[in-house]
């Protein structure tokens, strides 16, 4: 059975919140398509707190919300694993976000109805509520990609994407392994490079007011140099795999 979207969520600790995100992915997915067979893939990342319970208390209630649960593997790992799964359900598109509840639901049009002139297109956070080292982290990484691949994106690692599932699973195809601690972010790197238009749509991003960030401070730092250079030496890779992107993508009416 195929499915028309497939929406990939990552979940790590988030009791407070899980169910109201799911709802209202859960609503936009029956609202907007009624007669589609759409998902909600939710992969719990080995949640310490109550978060794969609930889920799994709910999951009768939210008949198409899908629950995949993992080992602790971190975001980057639970993002590509949610992937995977729904390239095999064999989703014509998939669309990532984050189950922090910074995100509106409503801001998903904004894409959708660009998706016959782009297999892979982003949001970006116009206005970012994070901590000021993250910002300041989310600067440093534009402004590496821009000087290692000479190319600009305005937020590269957004939890707010919408992707051809035929064009996803040539760039998982193209993923370095083992996966990158920012997948994402070399995803858009390989469709940007391609030669796709990656729009960059602005939408909303809201504070976090509940469930913990899982790096802060010096972690963030490591975090970011370990990133960078991923990415450099992801530069001398990027040629061939780039080629196998250049297939023509399909026009959809």
């Amino acid at each position: 059975m195929s499915l028309l979207l497939s929406i990939v969520m990552p979940a790590y600790n988030e009791e407070e919140v899980i169910e109201t995100v799911v709802k209202q992915w859960t609503d936009l997915l029956t609202r907007q398509f009624p007669t589609e067979n759409t998902r909600l893939i939710v992969v719990n990342d080995g949640s310490r707190d109550k978060t794969g319970a609930i889920l799994d208390q709910i999951k009768d209630l939210y008949p198409k919300l899908l629950v995949v649960h993992q080992p602790n593997g971190g975001h980057g790992n639970a993002v590509v694993n949610g992937y995977r799964q729904a390239v095999a359900l064999d989703s014509e598109y998939i669309f990532q976000t984050d189950s922090d509840d910074q995100f509106i639901a409503d801001d998903f049009e904004k894409l959708w109805e660009k998706r016959s002139k782009s297999p892979f297109i982003l949001g970006y956070r116009e206005e970012r509520y994070d901590a000021p080292a993250r910002l300041l982290i989310t600067r440093i990484l534009r402004w590496s990609i821009a000087f290692i691949y000479g190319t600009y994106i305005m937020d590269s690692n957004i939890p707010f994407r919408l992707i051809r599932g035929t064009f996803l699973r040539k760039l998982l195809a193209q993923l370095p392994d083992p996966t990158p601690f920012a997948p994402n972010i070399f995803l858009a790197v390989m469709a940007k490079k391609a030669g796709y238009n990656t729009f960059d749509i602005p939408i909303t991003h809201k504070e976090r007011v509940t469930g913990t960030v899982s790096i802060l401070k010096w972690k963030l730092l490591k975090v970011c140099i370990q990133s960078f250079k991923e990415l450099a030496q992801f530069r001398f890779e990027l040629g061939g795999k780039v080629k196998a992107l250049k297939k023509p993508e399909p026009v959809i009416a």
